[in-house]
């Protein structure tokens, strides 16, 4: 019963966490020191812009070393193995409508090589230097396609991202969310191609690179005093828990913890059960003690004692069939999702609070017990 209960408060945490950390792989995974978004948006799902000149002017205050433009957008999708199937060619490509998923589009200036910190992204940025070349996501969903199959056989693989024919030139591992299929980077020239030269002056995030020695507090608290309030700037870490905030507030994240807390309900009343059951078998006994002189609390105090060993017995298999149903949703969803030490740490400190209640609950019946009656 412990065990059940562990499984379902594992299973709400741990999907709480694929929902609020698998979000920012994409802010992991950025070179910067300080980051540029838009104070519109609390996400970066969203895709929100902002002029692309205060990347300029933030470039230009004391202790900034570079800034880049990155932008951020979606694209429709076709499975590649769509092509490969009905052996179309180029002029059929083109004529062709949108078909599949969408996918995130990651576009930068290839000539800036620490955009993406990836190592897979890194050797290979040269090749997004290539018109119409890509780099996709191997952890990018599986209703994409078998993309990494596909180049690993041929060496180079051809799709269609918003109509226009895309070569896929090499992968890199990111990881996809519960609200992106995929993702693919490629060169701010081919996405303005794609979407006018005019986009190039709406950005979506301004990496800022500072001077080594140049204290990150003071260059961003000179950077805020220089740009309008349109701009939110962050570290990494605040940009991480400004995405946090949003997913758990959010009704998916809203949903998770209710359902972490219906787990520990429901592992309240089983516990309970068998507590009950096991103080009512052996009520006899616990009788004879009071008769002995034992105090209440003395009986409660062993109770609990059963109780701590239950949860600890429970948490053991608990445990290792949840990090087993993680590998498994990880299998399926290709989203990251590790067992982390706060998450063990916090269900099993709810375990032994559950058990602990459940201890204190079943007792009841011997605080209320007469040892001349059970006689």
């Amino acid at each position: 019963g412990v065990c059940f209960a562990n499984i379902l408060m594992f299973t709400q945490v741990g999907l709480l966490k694929m929902l609020t950390e698998g979000t920012t792989k994409l802010h992991e995974s950025l070179g910067g020191d300080l980051f540029m978004v838009s104070s519109f948006s609390p996400t970066l799902r969203w895709n929100t812009s902002f002029p692309q000149a205060y990347v300029y002017q933030a470039s230009a205050v004391n202790g900034v070393a570079d800034t880049t433009p990155v932008y951020l957008d979606t694209g429709e999708w076709l499975n590649p193995e769509f092509l490969l199937e009905n052996n179309k060619d180029d002029s059929s490509l083109k004529t062709m409508g949108r078909f599949g998923k969408q996918v995130r589009i990651i576009a930068f200036n290839p000539a800036k090589k620490n955009v993406l910190n990836l190592q897979d992204v890194q050797q290979q940025i040269d090749k997004l230097k290539i018109p119409n070349s890509v780099l996709y996501d191997s952890l990018s969903q599986s209703s994409l396609g078998d993309v990494p199959a596909i180049f690993n056989q041929q060496g180079e693989v051809t799709t269609l991202v918003d109509n226009h024919r895309t070569d896929i030139v090499g992968l890199f591992n990111m990881g996809s969310t519960l609200f992106t299929n995929g993702n693919v980077v490629m060169s701010d020239w081919t996405y303005s191609q794609r979407r006018g030269d005019e986009v190039l002056k709406q950005i979506n995030i301004g990496l800022i690179h500072l001077k080594n020695g140049a204290d990150i507090n003071t260059v961003k608290a000179k950077i805020r005093a220089t740009l309008p309030a349109d701009i939110e700037i962050h570290t990494r870490e605040e940009l991480i828990e400004r995405e946090h905030k949003f997913e758990s507030s959010e009704p998916n994240g809203i949903v998770l913890r209710f359902g972490t807390a219906v787990g520990f309900v429901v592992g309240v009343i089983i516990v309970y059960q068998v507590l009950y059951s096991d103080i009512n078998d052996h009520l006899s006994e616990y009788a004879t003690l009071k008769a002995m002189g034992y105090s209440d609390n003395y009986l409660l105090f062993v109770v609990i004692q059963e109780a701590v060993i239950l949860a600890i017995m429970g948490f053991i298999p608990g445990y290792f069939i949840s990090n087993g149903l993680y590998q498994l949703l990880v299998t399926l969803t290709k989203i990251p999702l590790t067992m982390k030490t706060v998450v063990a740490v916090q269900v099993f400190v709810l375990t032994v609070v559950m058990c602990i209640v459940s201890g204190a609950i079943a007792t009841s019946k011997l605080r209320s017990a007469d040892p001349a009656d059970v006689f």
